[in-house]
């Protein structure tokens, strides 16, 4: 786990020397809670001006949540520890193999971590993230969202020229066709699956014949190497209830199955099935179709999953412990039975988050930089400068919009990750 971190501190320096307005919020959020200490003087303000270059030197020591800039993403280490261990046992039992997606977390050192208990990839949904994780020194990526523009089909060539494991999907002839005239300009070959319609319809060719001859096409191309066939199906991981979940998912695959058998009845090779999620991870491994699962939001749970229910409750999904908070502070209370936060629509809050240890309080959007907190049937109340916990709605939207994540164990920071794409190769 060590090794992992320190291959990575190259990338974490040069993000951590980047200003953001995550930086400007510190000064802010700093005030507000040394106005809150009666033994705040200049001393202690120094204190805070140096916190960056603390961090930039990885000089953790002393260093607590009480002294982070807000609002922040806090990591809990020892829950998202749990959380990979108990994603990584299941495919080893199981005997299906994890290839992550890092939509959720865009950190390089959380693959590495879940790569060093037995991964065999990740999967990414843009070329970006893509590249941020190949040149993380990480194998076995795949991108799960064709290339059709120049730029896009450049940039996956060059990543195949770079790492001979990179691979991307086609759901389409004709980019299998631009794909074959890339690679083959450049006297290389690429690793291809056919993405085959799953229940959404964003993506995936039509299952059954059209999609084998695709898988066909491909595979008689030069220079793309046909590895097998992938269906995601997104509406059932949301599905409420395990046994309405497991329902949706059988549903949803039964034509990505059907493409997958007539695929190797006819003789085209199919080294791997690839798709589901964290809300189907102990469904798709029980029907076997599957031969590795592209889950992502397991290693840090956001409200919107919790509340889909388990194999075990079906009112609360309890797998995997929520290990990300968005860290706030309180910075108004004027009002009875309220209090503002420093959290809103650029931190991407939402009505759907909840307040760690307060499920009773209502969170509300009031502006840019402002949220409300909320409560009637409830005595306790928040004080001016309090930190307050939100678990995020909504992992994939939430980490978007931060630069880094603060690792904790307990009240102390252990360890800062950068969230790779902020300020590095463009997102789009």
């Amino acid at each position: 786990m060590h090794a992992a971190a320190s291959q990575s501190l190259p990338d974490c320096d040069k993000m951590l020397h980047m200003t953001s307005r995550r930086r400007f919020l510190g000064t802010a959020a700093a005030g507000g809670i040394s106005a809150a200490s009666p033994a705040f003087s200049a001393r202690s303000a120094n204190r805070y001006d140096e916190i960056e270059t603390r961090v930039t030197r990885r000089d953790f020591k002393n260093l607590h949540k009480e002294d982070l800039p807000t609002p922040c993403m806090v990591v809990d280490l020892e829950i998202f520890e749990k959380n990979l261990r108990t994603m990584a046992d299941h495919c080893r039992s199981s005997g299906i193999h994890l290839r992550g997606h890092v939509k959720v977390h865009k950190s390089p050192d959380i693959a590495k971590r879940q790569l060093a208990l037995g991964s065999i990839g990740v999967t990414c949904a843009t070329v970006a993230e893509c590249e941020l994780m190949s040149h993380a020194g990480i194998s076995g990526v795949l991108l799960t969202r064709q290339p059709t523009s120049k730029n896009n089909i450049g940039r996956a060539i060059a990543l195949a020229k770079r790492d001979p494991t990179f691979a991307t999907v086609v759901d389409d002839p004709l980019t299998a066709d631009w794909l074959q005239e890339a690679a083959a300009r450049e006297g290389m070959k690429l690793r291809v699956a056919v993405d085959v319609f799953a229940g959404l319809t964003r993506h995936g060719i039509e299952a059954g014949e059209p999609a084998v001859e695709l898988a066909k096409k491909v595979n008689a191309s030069k220079n793309l190497k046909l590895i097998g066939l992938m269906g995601y199906s997104g509406g059932a991981s949301h599905t409420h209830g395990w046994d309405a979940r497991k329902k949706k998912s059988e549903q949803d695959l039964a034509g990505l199955m059907e493409s997958v058998a007539l695929a190797r009845k006819a003789g085209l090779p199919v080294e791997i099935v690839t798709g589901g999620s964290t809300g189907t991870y102990n469904i798709d491994s029980e029907t076997k179709g599957l031969t590795e699962l592209q889950a992502g939001s397991f290693v840090f749970m956001d409200t919107l999953y919790r509340h889909v229910g388990g194999k075990q409750d079906q009112a609360v999904y309890t797998d995997f412990g929520s290990a990300l908070t968005v860290m706030t502070t309180v910075i108004s209370k004027r009002h009875p039975r309220q209090c503002t936060i420093d959290a809103g629509n650029k931190a991407l809050l939402r009505p759907t988050d909840e307040v760690k240890g307060r499920p009773e309080v209502k969170v509300e959007n009031q502006g840019a930089e402002y949220g409300i907190l909320a409560w009637t049937d409830s005595d306790r109340d928040f004080k001016l400068g309090e930190r307050v916990d939100l678990y995020p709605s909504n992992l994939d939207m939430s980490t978007n919009v931060y630069d880094r994540y603060y690792i904790a164990r307990g009240e102390q920071i252990v360890d800062v990750w950068p969230i790779m794409g902020r300020a590095g190769a463009a997102q789009r």
